[in-house]
């Protein structure tokens, strides 16, 4: 890193855009991307649509056991 940084002709701002969403990447282990792999292309549906049903899923029932 420099010591100083020159912020003269810098805009605030620049990059920011109203209403972005942030996708946030996740990473699964190779055993368990394979194997929801599999189950979404026997179901026909991708797999991040799999993926959140299944989240969905387990969201409702930690939800039901508060």
């Amino acid at each position: 890193m420099k010591p100083e940084y020159e912020f003269k002709s810098a805009e605030r701002g620049k990059f920011f855009r109203p209403g972005a969403v942030l996708r946030l990447p996740i990473y699964l282990e190779p055993e368990v991307q394979d194997y929801l792999a599999a189950k979404a292309q026997a179901k026909n549906i991708d797999l991040d649509d799999l993926v959140n049903d299944l989240l969905k899923q387990e969201i409702r029932i930690a939800e039901s056991l508060r």
